[in-house]
């Protein structure tokens, strides 16, 4: 992988904790709607929507340049729309970034041939 590919991946692994938090906040306010007179869902769905369609585009971007098997970019797409999801693949995307800056890294430095 090239260090774009490592800039695609670390776009959509910062994007992904944060869009699983709105989630999970949509969660919470979704509750408080029905159970007080707060009413906070328009708000945060509206964060949590642009929040997600940032994600979609990124992995859409991340998917094209790492190119992914279907298996992975599903399992990526799939961790958008699970409520903790998010966080699973940060963890994961976080591996693979470092991954790619490593072998980036020793790639120009004539350590490997590509």
């Amino acid at each position: 992988m090239d260090l774009k590919t490592a800039s695609a991946l670390r776009r959509l692994r910062l994007i992904s904790a944060p869009e699983a938090a709105s989630f999970l906040i949509l969660m919470v306010c979704s509750v408080l709607r029905r159970t007080t007179d707060l009413d906070l869902v328009p708000v945060m769905g509206a964060v949590h929507g642009v929040l997600w369609v940032a994600y979609v585009l990124l992995w859409a971007d991340a998917w094209n340049r790492a190119k992914w098997s279907l298996k992975t970019a599903a399992w990526y797409f799939l961790m958008s729309v699970l409520p903790l999801g998010g966080f699973f693949a940060e963890r994961r995307l976080r591996r693979l970034q470092d991954d790619a800056v490593i072998a980036a890294r020793a790639r120009s430095e004539g350590v490997v041939s590509a």
